[in-house]
């Protein structure tokens, strides 16, 4: 089994060099967002639809409250310039839900088609979540890192039960080593060993190519990687 890991392995760092411009990858402005907030509205609302409308939720919400989208650099930026997730819940809550669907984020999609809650609701409880355990600002972000507690609760949310929303926000809020296994990765793992992939196989798998790939591309990390497959697949399907 170690033996077909690695090929695996080679495969994809093989199909990566042969299809990705990897030497000079870079993340995209939503990966610098200036709030945390802003990185739970894009996590939350880009689950199942195209991006392009995700981007007009975030700019809709930006623009309502007169925030600044992204910060000018890679370094986080000072707290004082954030709108923390308290001044978010203080605005939702003074606000309401339906001010929030039509005025603010102008969105009324769902979590699921059958059932699921409104993802405006859902942000609103996943900054719920993020207010109990202490976290704010992006700086605050690692106290949840790894804390189970929090991550079942996050899951818990309606339409949050696969994780998916909560490794993209890790990866928006700077987490480098996470990826977003979504269809669109799937597809190219797929592609590249010319099996079917287990969603579940998609972080070990592109952590371990990175590791292949960063010994001549010191700038490739999980999450940079993910992002290259994530716009090749897209470019291929438009």
């Amino acid at each position: 089994m170690p033996q077909t890991i690695h090929t695996d392995n080679n495969k994809i760092a093989a199909f990566c060099e042969d299809v990705l411009e990897i030497e000079n990858a870079k993340l995209p402005d939503e990966y610098y967002y200036l709030s945390l907030s802003i990185c739970v509205i894009d996590s939350v609302f880009s689950i199942g639809v195209r991006y392009e409308g995700v981007r007009n939720t975030v700019n809709r919400f930006c623009s309502y409250f007169n925030l600044n989208k992204e910060r000018s650099g890679t370094e986080l930026p000072v707290i004082s310039e954030q709108f923390s997730i308290e001044q978010f819940l203080s605005s939702f809550e003074s606000l309401g839900l339906e001010i929030f669907v039509s005025d603010v984020f102008k969105n009324k999609q769902r979590t699921s088609p059958t059932n699921g809650i409104l993802k405006a609701e859902a942000v609103y409880l996943f900054c719920k979540v993020l207010n109990k355990y202490g976290v704010n600002f992006l700086q605050d972000v690692r106290k949840v890192y790894g804390n189970e507690e929090f991550e079942n609760e996050i899951k818990a949310i309606p339409g949050q039960k696969s994780g998916i929303s909560l490794v993209y926000f890790y990866m928006l809020a700077g987490d480098d080593q996470w990826v977003k296994p979504d269809r669109m990765i799937v597809r190219f793992l797929e592609k590249a060993l010319q099996r079917k992939v287990k969603i579940e196989e998609a972080q070990s798998l592109l952590e371990e190519t990175t590791k292949i790939l960063v010994e001549q591309y010191s700038n490739i990390t999980p999450r940079l990687l993910d992002y290259q497959i994530w716009n090749f697949e897209r470019s291929s399907i438009n």
